[in-house]
């Protein structure tokens, strides 16, 4: 019931607070993170079904670094929840989730600054 709460306080905010302001994060944290990508169309470690949610975005993250279901801005990406894990996601790496294999191979791996909002 808690998680459900929480994606339902999540999601309302993307969709309804501008991003200049996030009023109702408790923080926001800059951290530069090593991003690979990948291409799943079944149900992810934690139980996140992309074939329900096929428009999700949504990333792995170590939940020691990035606490799960924080909201997550990447540039070149946009706004994604922490909703995943991964056996090699330790540290300051994260796993962006994309539709295709295409996409995940064009976005390669690479360096980049990310803000993680908390709530």
């Amino acid at each position: 019931m808690k998680r459900l709460i929480t994606a339902l306080l999540i999601a309302t905010f993307i969709f309804s607070v501008p991003f200049a302001s996030h009023a109702s994060a408790k923080g926001v944290k800059t951290i530069r993170v090593q991003s690979t990508a990948y291409c799943e169309k079944g149900i992810t470690a934690t139980g996140f079904n992309f074939n329900k949610n096929p428009g999700a975005k949504v990333i792995a993250v170590d939940p020691r670094v990035i606490p799960m279901f924080s909201l997550v801005v990447i540039p070149g990406y946009g706004k994604a929840i922490a909703r995943d894990t991964g056996g090699r996601i330790k540290g300051k790496i994260i796993d962006v989730h994309f539709k295709t294999k295409h996409q995940a191979l064009q976005w390669g791996r690479r360096s980049v600054k990310i803000n993680v909002y908390t709530f």
